[in-house]
C-alpha cells in the first residue's frame, strides 16, 4: 500500500467527524481512501445518501491532512505501524465489523491475526478472587492451547492481571488503548507496557495528543471486543466497561463467556445478571473455554506432544484433500477462494472437501472465511 492510501484514510476519520459506521462505508463503497479523496468535489454524485454535511465535510481535506502528516512523521520516528484494512498486519476480525477504524497505530511484535485470540475484560476494582481466576484461567489456557494472543485494555484491575497473567505464561498479549501512544494511562503500568511492546504489542485509533477522556474508553472497548474471537468478563458490577465490551462483542455475534460469583457479591454481580440473561456463557475455567470454542483439537494434540506421541499430518485424505492439506501446509490460514485458485478445484467442492477435512480434524475455519491446518 503506498503512503499516501494510508495518509488519506488517516485524514478520512477526522473528515467524517470519527463517525467511523460513516467513514467505513465510504471506504468500503469507493474501495480506497484515495478514491474518497479523489471524489471530494461531486461525493453526493457517486453516494445517493450521502448527507450535505458530509458533502461539505469531504470537500476540505487541508487540515485532516496535515494532521495526518504530522502523525506520519511521529510514527516514522517511534516505530509505530500505521495499519489500515488492505494492509495484511490490521486486525482480520476488526475489519468485519461496521464500525472498524480506518487507522490503527500499532507498536509491538505480535501478531494481530494470531488463529486464536481472546479478550479479558472486568473491573478496575477486582477482587482478590477476580485476580486468581484471571491466573488461572491463562495458565491452563496455556497448557491446553499453547498459542492464543490475550487481548485487554490495560486498565487497572482485570485488564493489567491478564496482561501479567499473559507474560508471566509465554503468550504474547495486547492492550488497545483510549489515547495516543505519545503517554501511557495510567503512568504505572508502564514497565507492563514496555515489556508488552517486546512479546505482544500497544494499539490504538487515537493519534497523538488525545488524551484518555471516559468517552474514549468506551470508543476503545469495540476494538477489544472486535479483534478476538471471544471475550471473557472475568468480574464486574452491575453497571461498567466490560459489560459495554461483551454487549459489542455480542454485536459483533462473538461468543462472551463470564465466570459467575456469589450471589450478593457487588463485583460479581454484572457477570450474574449477564449469565442469568443468557447474555454470556458460564465457564468456571479455561476448559470450559476450550471445549465451547471448539479448541479441543489443539487441547488433544497439545496433550499427545507432551507424552511423546506424534501425530500423522495427513490421515487417510483423498487426493482432492492431500492437495487442499499440502496447500494449507505451505501456507497456513488462507480464504477458501484463494485456496480455489491454487488448487484448481470448484468452489462447491472445495466446500465439500474442507467440511470433511474438518470432520476430521486435518483443518479449522477462521473468522473471515479462513481455513487453518492443526498440526
Amino acid at each position: 500500500m503506498s503512503g499516501q492510501e494510508r495518509l488519506y484514510a488517516m485524514a478520512l476519520t477526522r473528515i467524517s467527524n470519527f463517525n467511523f459506521a460513516t467513514a467505513l462505508a465510504l471506504y468500503r463503497t469507493l474501495g480506497s481512501a484515495t478514491a474518497v479523496y479523489e471524489h471530494r468535489a461531486d461525493i453526493g454524485d457517486v453516494l445517493e445518501d450521502c448527507s450535505p454535511r458530509l458533502v461539505r465535510a469531504v470537500r476540505d481535506w487541508d487540515e485532516p491532512l496535515r494532521r495526518a502528516e504530522a502523525e506520519m512523521e511521529f510514527a516514522a520516528r517511534h516505530g509505530v505501524k500505521v495499519l489500515t484494512p488492505a494492509d495484511d498486519g490490521y486486525p482480520k476480525r476488526l475489519a468485519e465489523c461496521a464500525d472498524a477504524p480506518l487507522a490503527l497505530y500499532y507498536k509491538g511484535t505480535a501478531d494481530l491475526n494470531q488463529p486464536k485470540a481472546i479478550s479479558v475484560v472486568g473491573t478496575r476494582h477486582c477482587t482478590a478472587y477476580g485476580q486468581d481466576l484471571t491466573a488461572r484461567l491463562v495458565a491452563r489456557l496455556r497448557e491446553l492451547c499453547p498459542s492464543v494472543l490475550v487481548v485487554s485494555g490495560l486498565a487497572y484491575g482485570i485488564d493489567i492481571c491478564a496482561h501479567r497473567a499473559a507474560l508471566a505464561q509465554g503468550y504474547e498479549t495486547v492492550a488497545v488503548l483510549a489515547h495516543g501512544l505519545d503517554r501511557l494511562y495510567p503512568p504505572r503500568h508502564r514497565d507492563t507496557a514496555r515489556e508488552m511492546t517486546a512479546r505482544g504489542g500497544l494499539l490504538t485509533e487515537f493519534m497523538t495528543g488525545t488524551n484518555p477522556d471516559k468517552a474514549n474508553f468506551v470508543r476503545r472497548n469495540r476494538i477489544v471486543a472486535g479483534m478476538t474471537d471471544a471475550t471473557v468478563l472475568v468480574e464486574s458490577g452491575a453497571k461498567g466497561g466490560g459489560l459495554i465490551t461483551a454487549g459489542i462483542a455480542r454485536s459483533y455475534c462473538r461468543d462472551v463467556f463470564a465466570f459467575p460469583g456469589a450471589v450478593g457479591a457487588p463485583w460479581s454481580e454484572g457477570c450474574n445478571n449477564l449469565i442469568r440473561d443468557n447474555g454470556a456463557a458460564l465457564i468456571t475455567s479455561a476448559d470450559d473455554l476450550v471445549k465451547a470454542m471448539g479448541w479441543n483439537d489443539d487441547a488433544l494434540l497439545g496433550r499427545a506432544r507432551k507424552a511423546g506421541i506424534e501425530r500423522t499430518l495427513f490421515p487417510e485424505l483423498s487426493p482432492e484433500e492431500q492437495a487442499v492439506a499440502a496447500l494449507l501446509g505451505k501456507t497456513n490460514d488462507l480464504p477458501a477462494d484463494t485456496m480455489a485458485v491454487r488448487t484448481g478445484l470448484p468452489p462447491g467442492r472445495l466446500a465439500a472437501v474442507l467440511f470433511q477435512l474438518e470432520m476430521k480434524g486435518v483443518v479449522r475455519p477462521l473468522a473471515g472465511g479462513m481455513y487453518h491446518l492443526i498440526n
